[in-house]
């Protein structure tokens, strides 16, 4: 991606996150970015692109930071858990609730571009619980994914709120490991 490409792409983070997608308009984005609208289409062909860029950027950081979290874990239990604390690190700087909830909230429609990695990256997150107590050795890892992703994407979904419920959370989502079968309650 060339600097310019950057400067938008960081323009249009800034933007689309901060005051929502369909709010944000390509003059704004090119105006933040000190480019001229037909540098943004040159490098993007258009707003739709650029949201997917956008989106798949944070998910490929999202990513990262969980498989770092995982790979931190001394024992398969406490891996299974490691998403919410991954969550812990991400919130900190992502205080406007999830880029890819409000994406799917204000993109509909499931043949856009950007809808597909959001809705992709909710996927992944599901496998990769499901994975992940799997190999702790859980009883029914399908039920306890299921479990886990409501349970982070509730805590996602309260994080703009006045209320800290990420400490609850993830002392649940430890509960539901450690009610799951042996040997996955050890360790979780």
């Amino acid at each position: 991606m060339t600097p310019a490409g950057r400067r938008i792409v960081a323009a249009a983070e800034e933007l689309f996150y901060g005051r929502g997608i369909t709010a944000v308009g390509v003059d704004l984005i090119a105006e933040h970015s000190g480019v001229t609208k037909r540098t943004l289409y040159n490098q993007f062909g258009s707003k739709d692109q650029l949201v997917a860029v956008y989106l798949a950027g944070r998910d490929q950081r999202w990513r990262s930071l969980v498989r770092t979290a995982v790979d931190a874990c001394g024992t398969p239990a406490e891996a299974v858990t490691a998403p919410f604390e991954a969550l812990r690190t991400w919130s900190a700087t992502n205080t406007r609730g999830c880029a890819f909830i409000n994406a799917l909230a204000e993109l509909p429609d499931p043949s856009h571009p950007a809808h597909r990695i959001a809705a992709d990256q909710k996927l992944w997150l599901l496998n990769l619980f499901q994975d992940l107590a799997a190999t702790a050795g859980c009883a029914n890892p399908a039920a306890l994914a299921t479990q886990l992703l409501v349970l982070h994407e509730g805590a996602v979904a309260t994080q703009p709120l006045p209320l800290d419920t990420l400490a609850e959370t993830i002392a649940l989502a430890r509960a539901l490991v450690r009610a799951a079968d042996s040997p996955c309650r050890q360790g979780a």
